[in-house]
């Protein structure tokens, strides 16, 4: 066979590939819901400190670069802010907070090919510690990024990089304020 033949079966099957993963994807739910939990060895105030002080997360994780904090949103002035890190610029905001025990917060820009809000349970565990558990309610809204969220990197991914960064994190000292 001449490399000419060798190069068109090539992008042949590579075009029927990536219709393959667009058409998969395209059939794939938009939402999802994905949990973990996780015991940390340190008090529901330390932890609660910990994920509510935005300021401080480039300090322990390591998927974060940089945290701008935004003028609060309305209604009712939630606090807001934007993460710069490995998946480019991503705006939250605050949609809840029960000190120490629940937080949700939601990515706050629809711009996005994905978004959806997490929710952080805290509960003491008996040793002193916390079990912390986070809920995703995802929603992957390009069929490619459906793919690879479903197949290559799991619905998982990003909450079991988070838990782990904080099973290693050392206790913030501010918590999400007003401007």
């Amino acid at each position: 066979m001449t490399a000419l033949r060798w190069i068109g079966i090539a992008a042949a099957t590579l075009a029927a590939l990536a219709l393959a993963v667009v058409l998969v994807g395209a059939a794939l739910p938009r939402a999802h819901v994905a949990s973990r939990s996780v015991h940390v060895v340190r008090p529901p105030g330390d932890v609660w400190r910990t994920i509510t002080g935005v300021s401080q997360f480039p300090q322990w994780r390591p998927d974060v670069s940089a945290v701008e904090r935004l003028p609060d949103r309305e209604p009712g002035g939630r606090a807001a802010w934007c993460e710069t890190g490995a998946n480019g610029r991503i705006t939250y905001e605050l949609v809840e907070a029960d000190p120490p025990r629940r937080l949700v917060t939601r990515i706050a820009d629809d711009a996005l090919p994905f978004g959806g809000s997490w929710t952080y349970e805290l509960a003491p565990a008996p040793d002193g510690g916390t079990t912390v558990t986070i809920t995703e309610h995802g929603e992957v809204r390009n069929p490619v990024f459906r793919f690879v969220s479903r197949f290559v990197m799991g619905h998982h991914a990003t909450i079991d990089a988070y838990l782990e960064a904080l099973q290693n994190a050392r206790t913030a000292t501010a918590v999400i304020s007003r401007q």
